[in-house]
């Protein structure tokens, strides 16, 4: 062979290696475009599956419509009055309290009562906002002293939840809801106490966040027994900044969700994401564990050897057709077709509300022949000599393939989801709440957001107000046996508490004009 050979030789494989590097940078380039500007929703209509014949034809304009009447439905929704108390759309419950206000009538109050008679009223009605919602709560314990025996008798305010504090159960329910619900943190919480003319200082509201935690704690440790308990585990984690490696440096530490069966859900905390923190949080664990494809997860399985059957997230093989999809958008269309009529399959099953053996006869028949179909077509990308051995598209059908054994567990045991979508959503508040606390100034903050995280979502969870159940455990707690502290999880609760749940003094107090001090 000629040197000019060899040199063409040459320059035809540097080609082919800086187009590869190039879809590479293509596939990166369009990945930190669409996390800049584009959708983070990864929601796609599917083809019904029973078309399979149609997947990629007919189906996406069925689609479309379907989307167009979908859009149609949820205008005639929003075109409703039902239960409106005007025609600008005002709704609300009785729990809303409601201020009337008699409007004057100068021409009718002039003329005599006697010489009148009402004959009807027009009501109005319009929404409104006091700056604060705060009050001051003022024990006042009269001292009485028998003239016969000289005996004094003098009644003691009630004894406050956190001792040596001035902050009611009430306040502390409520800092609580407003940092973990609404994502609103204790600084932000500190000037709106300001603005309403109530001076604190912030470390108080740090210590009595920490403190309230420290008596929920027990609860928490219950809970978690009783996820671990669960027969299908779903783990994940994610990333939160505590601590700090330095000046204006923070730590990059983790949370590890754990969602049981029961609808109970704990975030451990963990300073990195080692393997070992799966097995410190898992423990002896025995039972089906869905998560994606961190190898953490498998190794774990694998030391449990048969105690422990790995599944894995359809959602997140899906999701690496999704990443690609600018760069082959046909034959990713066609991955997404076939995992999403699975995910048409599971959406049926909910309708249809089967379950057990119903369930896993259903997926088999209807289910299992998309698998397959899936798997073929992988087989088939696989094998076509065409493509290079980094394209990006045999990346995803690589990471789908080695996980195949995991994403048909679903197949074999009717009570394991197909996905740990119910366990990102979940997820959501932490990762809000980094958006707005943004990070937790000592590791001891991340441990205490990690736990009252896992009692307010559990709470949401069961359908259960977090501030309710906050308002009656922190008053409960010191009354209550300590063996049987897991009755005061969000779960066993509900059936024994919720219908009499003890309430604060704030309920019952008449908010007023508050006399000067002297």
């Amino acid at each position: 062979m000629t040197a000019a050979s060899h040199t063409v030789a040459a320059l035809e494989q540097e080609i082919v290696e800086l187009r590869e590097e190039v879809a590479s940078l293509r596939q990166t380039l369009a990945w930190f475009r669409n996390q800049i500007f584009g959708s983070t929703s990864e929601r796609r209509l599917v083809a019904d599956p029973s078309e399979m014949g149609n997947l990629f034809g007919e189906a996406a304009a069925a689609g479309e419509e379907a989307e167009v009447e979908e859009v149609v439905r949820r205008k005639r929704r929003r075109k409703s009055r039902d239960g409106c108390v005007n025609e600008e759309g005002l709704r609300f419950d009785d729990t809303v309290p409601v201020k009337t206000i008699h409007v004057a009538n100068p021409k009718a109050d002039a003329i005599p009562e006697g010489e009148r008679v009402k004959v009807g009223e027009k009501v109005t009605h319009r929404l409104a906002q006091e700056p604060g919602s705060w009050v001051v709560l003022r024990y006042v314990s009269e001292t009485f002293k028998r003239r016969d025996t000289g005996e004094v008798m003098a009644a003691s305010a009630p004894a406050a939840v956190l001792e040596r504090s001035c902050a009611d159960v009430s306040f502390l329910a409520g800092m609580i809801v407003d940092k973990l619900v609404w994502h609103l943190p204790l600084h932000r919480q500190h000037q709106r106490l300001q603005a309403a003319g109530i001076t604190l200082s912030r470390a108080s509201l740090t210590s009595w966040l920490l403190r309230t935690t420290a008596l929920l704690e027990p609860i928490f440790e219950a809970q978690c027994r009783s996820v671990l308990e669960s027969a299908v585990l779903a783990m994940d984690e994610t990333s939160i900044k505590a601590g700090r490696t330095g000046p204006g440096k923070m730590r990059q530490a983790y949370f590890w969700p754990i969602f049981g069966d029961r609808n109970e859900i704990v975030f451990h905390y963990a300073p990195s994401r080692e393997h070992r923190h799966v097995e410190a949080f898992l423990g002896d664990f025995s039972g089906t564990l869905l998560s994606d494809g961190y190898q953490g997860y498998d190794a774990y399985a694998k030391a449990r050897g048969e105690a422990v059957v790995h599944a894995s997230c359809w959602s997140h093989a899906r999701r690496e057709f999704v990443k690609i999809r600018d760069l082959d958008p046909v034959r990713c269309d066609e991955a997404l077709d076939l995992i999403g009529g699975l995910y048409a399959e599971e959406e049926k099953i909910r309708s249809k509300k089967l379950g057990g053996r119903e369930k896993l006869l259903w997926r088999r028949e209807h289910s299992r022949p998309i698998v397959e179909a899936f798997w073929r077509w992988c087989d088939a990308m696989a094998d076509d000599m065409t493509r290079p051995p980094q394209d990006p598209l045999l990346k995803a059908i690589g990471y789908a393939r080695n996980h195949r054994s995991g994403l048909e567990v679903c197949l074999q045991d009717p009570d394991v989801p197909i996905d740990t979508n119910h366990l990102e959503r979940c997820v959501r508040p932490v990762a809000l709440g980094r958006r707005n606390w943004m990070f937790c100034w000592t590791e001891a903050g991340a441990e205490a957001v990690g736990i009252l995280q896992s009692l307010v979502l559990t709470c949401r969870l069961h359908g259960i107000d977090p501030y309710t159940w906050l308002v009656d455990v922190l008053q409960r707690i010191s009354v209550h046996p300590a063996r049987d502290v897991a009755q005061l999880t969000p779960r066993l609760w509900k059936g024994r508490y919720a219908e009499n749940p003890m309430t604060s003094d704030v309920s019952r107090a008449v908010p007023a004009k508050l006399p000067q001090a002297a």
